[in-house]
């Protein structure tokens, strides 16, 4: 959406957000004296939970089959967009310059995106004095946008400000871990909570657990740390709890609210190819440490278990390394290789 809505403004469109789902529960509207909401009786409305590559007015499709190209005149009054993590190559040529003159001239964008393809709006000659004009610091458009519009609801927030508060407002120090796992096979949980010990010890976020002859001679007041563990499978929280007996993790909260939780820690240690690490980063302005149990050898640990990251910008994850960007991108120098994703780029 954060991506969207970049795009909305540099063209000069303007957002509306499908309300059938469920954008009222988590998301106040952003802007005063209107609404973001597709209205539902949009003519639109009830087929575009079917658009596809499939849908004939879907531009990477038309392009394919030879409907549109540089030289049509007519532009159709509606297109599809088709930018989730499955695009094709036909599709990514919606970041080409030549292709963004033809799509400026459509009325009607519907667009399906499920990555963060800000990298690629940079990339973009047309569209680079209004984004050098709106942030100077490239590697803040995340941090900036996301916290412009996206306001939880009441009903998140209380879920923030409740556990923020019983859990991590008397810390000294929050450390946020935030655990993403791509299998439950044999030995693979003891593989990660090595990586996460290994990781976490080695940069100092957590200290070396205490025999009992060495707690017994603790001469001063140690330093309240608070833990913050985040994932889909709490056993990953019970067992740095039972090594390190830290206060409890908000484990089950709504992903919303463990997102905004994660954001407020003073240190943050995300998983690679994370989006629900990246929008904490994103959102708290953190460079995080990034685990890398994956997607290297898992049966062995990777050394180092972590990479700091370059910036707090997501990472593009599905980027267009081949067609009209892939010189620009290897060129460009505020655009890298993600750290946990070669084939990504990111903003830094």
């Amino acid at each position: 959406m954060v991506s969207s809505f970049l795009y909305a403004l540099l063209t000069e469109r303007i957002i509306l957000v499908d309300q059938r789902k469920d954008i009222n529960d988590i998301f106040c509207e952003p802007f005063p004296g209107t609404s973001w909401l597709l209205p539902l009786d949009f003519p639109l409305i009830g087929q575009i939970d079917s658009y596809n590559t499939d849908y004939s007015r879907c531009y990477g499709t038309m392009l394919k089959n030879h409907a549109i190209n540089s030289t049509t005149t007519i532009p159709p009054l509606h297109l599809y967009l088709h930018l989730l993590h499955d695009y094709r190559a036909e599709d990514k040529t919606f970041y080409c310059q030549e292709n963004q003159a033809f799509i400026k001239n459509v009325p009607w964008l519907v667009v399906k995106a499920n990555i963060y393809f800000v990298p690629s709006l940079w990339l973009i000659p047309s569209f680079q004095t209004k984004l050098i004009k709106l942030f100077p610091q490239k590697d803040t458009v995340f941090h900036h946008l996301s916290r412009y519009l996206l306001h939880p609801t009441n009903q998140v927030w209380g879920m923030v400000t409740r556990s923020y508060n019983a859990y991590l407002s008397k810390a000294d120090e929050i450390l946020g871990i935030q655990v993403r796992v791509f299998g439950r096979r044999a030995g693979y949980f003891q593989h990660v909570m090595d990586q996460i010990l290994d990781c976490t010890q080695r940069e100092k976020l957590l200290p070396e657990p205490a025999e009992e002859s060495q707690m017994m001679n603790i001469s001063k007041t140690p330093k309240l740390k608070a833990v913050l563990v985040t994932s889909l499978h709490p056993e990953y929280s019970d067992n740095l709890k039972s090594i390190f007996l830290e206060r409890p993790s908000s484990t089950g909260e709504m992903a919303l609210a463990e997102m905004y939780l994660l954001s407020l820690a003073d240190k943050l240690v995300t998983s690679t190819r994370s989006t629900f690490g990246y929008v904490a980063q994103g959102l708290g302005g953190l460079k995080p440490w990034i685990l890398l149990y994956e997607p290297r050898n898992r049966k062995a640990p990777a050394d180092p278990p972590c990479v700091r990251a370059m910036s707090m910008e997501p990472c593009f994850i599905r980027a267009p390394l081949h067609g009209c960007q892939a010189k620009t991108i290897k060129t460009t120098p505020f655009i890298k290789y993600c750290e946990d994703w070669n084939p990504g780029i990111k903003l830094v």
